[in-house]
């Protein structure tokens, strides 16, 4: 592990290590958009379609039943929150957010799944280096994802929407996936790192009190990512300069 500072680093996933983000968003626009027409038409009003502000705000980085919730609050549409069970497209908060599952795995399975090179050579050299690894993601679909693309034998500890489910784990922005993580590491929040691209991902590392919290703007959302707790953040991990980079952001962070 050499001299370095930390010795956990933990992941978003989504926006982080692959670009599922922006697939993210378009299953979210499409089953939002399909919805508030078919609720505009039947109820005469005007329709308002679901934009990157609302996926910003709303429903990035959460679980998906409360991204569904958080939005539909905004629109001040109230539905019943339904059943995990019930049919994708159904009119509750479960089938709306099993419509959007839907509509993300289409597009996977169509399209494939894209990883940031910059992320992938920093998790090979923290890798060599000795470095914990941890992922924590708010998707159910992060064990699949991370195995398509060959990834998910790299992390020691993986803490995503399965895992919560079952651990009966708060979603962001608590900190509940990040500090499960770390303990499954063995490691503590002082001494570990987490990378995100959600506001609500940097508020829980924030609130989780970790040594170092890198905000990764890839939505030109410098300032929000900033003002919702990270300690530093750039676009790509290019930027930071590898890991003494990392380990200089860590030890800056701690000054």
């Amino acid at each position: 592990m050499g001299n370095l500072a930390f010795e956990a680093v933990i992941f978003d996933m989504d926006g982080v290590i692959t670009k599922t983000a922006i697939t993210h968003a378009a299953a979210w626009k499409k089953m939002f958009d399909e919805y508030l027409l078919k609720r505009a038409e039947a109820k005469g009003e005007t329709f308002e379609e679901f934009t990157q502000s609302d996926y910003l705000a709303f429903v990035d980085g959460k679980p998906r039943y409360k991204g569904v919730s958080s939005f539909l609050e905004s629109r001040n549409i109230n539905i019943e929150f339904g059943d995990p069970s019930d049919a994708p497209g159904m009119e509750t908060v479960c089938g709306l957010g099993n419509r959007k599952n839907e509509a993300f795995n289409e597009v996977i399975a169509r399209d494939g799944v894209e990883v940031y090179e910059s992320t992938a050579q920093m998790l090979n050299d923290l890798k060599d280096a000795g470095i914990k690894l941890g992922v924590a993601s708010s998707s159910k679909n992060c064990a699949p994802v991370l195995e398509a693309v060959d990834m998910l034998k790299m992390f020691g500890a993986r803490v995503d929407g399965v895992v919560s489910a079952e651990l009966g784990l708060h979603g962001k922005p608590e900190p509940d996936i990040f500090t499960t993580a770390c303990d499954m590491l063995k490691s503590t929040p002082a001494k570990a790192i987490v990378v995100e691209d959600a506001v609500s991902g940097v508020q829980a590392g924030a609130k989780g009190q970790f040594g170092l919290t890198l905000g990764i703007a890839r939505e030109n959302n410098e300032k929000e990512l900033a003002e919702g707790g990270a300690d530093f953040v750039v676009t790509d991990l290019e930027e930071v300069g590898g890991i003494s980079g990392l380990n200089e952001l860590f030890l800056k962070n701690k000054k």
